[in-house]
């Protein structure tokens, strides 16, 4: 499922909607999303907050329904610098995020199994501090083999 064009790796964004956005270009630019996607993804985000606290760690897993979802895939990026996002469990909170995983899930079947996935990675600190000092693209891919499940 992990397409290395959909990775970045040190991208400088000033915001989320930036990060949004960047990422979500991508995934346009490859056909797996519909042209409502990057809008329908901030609008969510806006409303339903996907910042999530590991620790003292903190990633970011922004989605939108599958109606605006060609083909499932991830786009992952890790930041120069954290960047704001609201924290899903306290949408209040402010959480200086360092990865962040954009979902485009086609099938709404598939995307529990894709969450599961996605929890197992975070539940491991150890794992996200891999991929957050990552030197490539193969080596995150590598280091999430579990996401293709």
């Amino acid at each position: 499922m992990l397409d290395l064009d959909l990775v970045v790796l040190h991208m400088e964004a000033e915001t989320s909607n930036e990060i949004i956005q960047n990422l979500g270009a991508l995934m346009l630019s490859k056909g797996y999303v519909k042209d409502s996607y990057i809008e329908a993804v901030l609008e969510r985000e806006r409303n339903l907050p996907t910042g999530l606290p590991i620790g003292d760690f903190c990633v970011a897993i922004p989605h939108t329904d599958s109606g605006h979802v060609n083909q499932s895939n991830i786009a992952i990026t890790t930041l120069k610098k954290p960047s704001v996002f609201h924290s899903m469990v306290n949408p209040e909170e402010e959480l200086n995020v360092e990865v962040v995983f954009l979902l485009a899930v086609k099938d709404p079947n598939l995307q529990i199994q894709l969450l599961k996935n996605l929890m197992s990675v975070f539940q491991n600190k150890e794992l996200l501090i891999k991929v957050r000092d990552a030197s490539s693209k193969e080596e995150i891919s590598e280091l999430l083999s579990c996401l293709d499940q």
